[in-house]
């Protein structure tokens, strides 16, 4: 059976994963790449270096944001977000964002791509190494499922 999930599923969902991949498009080219990222209170909260789709969000900061949770090819469930990047450029609003991503992190293996938020070692925010924090705003939310039960 397919169907359409609720905003409160969708949320469920967007809770559950780390990774989820960001689109973004300017100057008339398209990007997709894996990101990972915290979901908070309709915001979905990352971090990059500078590079290419931080310099896309920050001409056009029309993006959409998708993730999935799937158990196996008859089972999962999918989320599109459409919103608007937003950088987080005062010093409270970085520690806040640097201390939801340490938090959801710490506890996992990381690699290269997440420990610019916080010291491997003593898991404590890098005060001079700062990525670029941001946000995306959420204006739409969809999701859809797949749940076929066995016979």
């Amino acid at each position: 059976m397919l169907g359409s999930l609720t905003k409160n599923q969708c949320e469920r969902v967007l809770l559950s994963e780390l990774i989820g991949r960001i689109a973004c498009s300017a100057s008339g080219k398209m990007y997709i790449v894996p990101l990972s990222y915290v979901f908070e209170k309709g915001y979905v909260y990352a971090h990059a270096k500078e590079g290419l789709k931080i310099t896309m969000m920050r001409k056009n900061p029309n993006v959409c944001f998708q993730v999935d949770e799937i158990d196996d090819m008859a089972h999962w469930r999918s989320v599109v977000i459409r919103g608007k990047f937003e950088e987080i450029t005062t010093p409270a609003a970085q520690d806040k964002t640097v201390k939801l991503l340490a938090d959801r992190f710490r506890v996992y293996n990381t690699s290269e791509s997440v420990k610019p938020v916080f010291h491997t070692t003593d898991q404590e925010p890098l005060k001079e190494k700062k990525p670029v924090l941001f946000r995306i705003a959420v204006e739409e939310m969809t999701g859809r499922f797949e749940n076929t039960e066995s016979k």
